[in-house]
């Protein structure tokens, strides 16, 4: 069963979970430049562990983040690159807005709707036990949904667009589980990026 596309600001009324949505957070001119920076740095596809079976993530990944920060997930670990200054700008302006403070970001790349990332929560220890994950969009409006894990077959959908800001924060890694489902129809390049607190030492 699925619940209604939720295309509104603000937050979602979901039981056990904060999930707050800012619609064109980065207006349309800044976020096109972003997405144009990002675009040349130096992306990956790497591999994962799947069932105890390596494959190709469906998709192109970069980490970058304070010194000596590392993060394992699907049995990969990356170690983060160091700070660029579009990602640095970027940070700082979602913490002031949010009030939390971010070591570090992963970035996704969607090269089309062939690409994608299936259920999972962001609930690794390196995280801690109630992450605060800040989202960002950048290009093609792409699909996200979130599911709760005790009712897998009840999940919402929104609809992530260029410039959006999806803010994720108390038990909602506990409790829920998102994807970015693949799809048939024909769709252009979308960079995600989630900026995380990663404990470490």
């Amino acid at each position: 069963m699925q619940r209604k596309l939720w295309e509104d600001e603000g937050t979602l009324d979901l039981h056990d979970a904060s999930i707050t949505i800012h619609r064109e957070y980065f207006p349309a001119s800044k976020a096109d430049t972003y997405l144009q920076e990002l675009r040349k740095i130096r992306w990956k596809q790497k591999k994962i562990v799947v069932f105890g079976k390596k494959h190709l993530e469906p998709r192109e990944t970069a980490w970058y983040g304070d010194g000596g920060i590392s993060y394992t997930y699907s049995g990969v670990t990356h170690t983060a690159r160091p700070w660029i200054p579009v990602l640095a700008e970027m940070r700082e302006d979602i913490m002031n807005t949010i009030h939390a403070s971010f070591n570090s970001v992963l970035l996704n790349r969607y090269r089309d709707g062939q690409d994608g990332v299936a259920w999972h929560a962001d609930d690794e220890l390196e995280l801690g036990d109630h992450p605060i994950i800040g989202s960002v969009s950048l290009g093609q409006t792409r699909c996200f949904q979130i599911r709760r894990k005790q009712t897998p077959k009840e999940v919402v959908s929104l609809n992530l667009h260029h410039g959006d800001l999806v803010v994720m924060s108390g038990n909602t890694q506990k409790f829920w589980e998102h994807q970015v489902p693949k799809t048939k129809q024909k769709v252009a390049e979308r960079i995600n990026l989630t900026f995380r607190k990663i404990h470490y030492g």
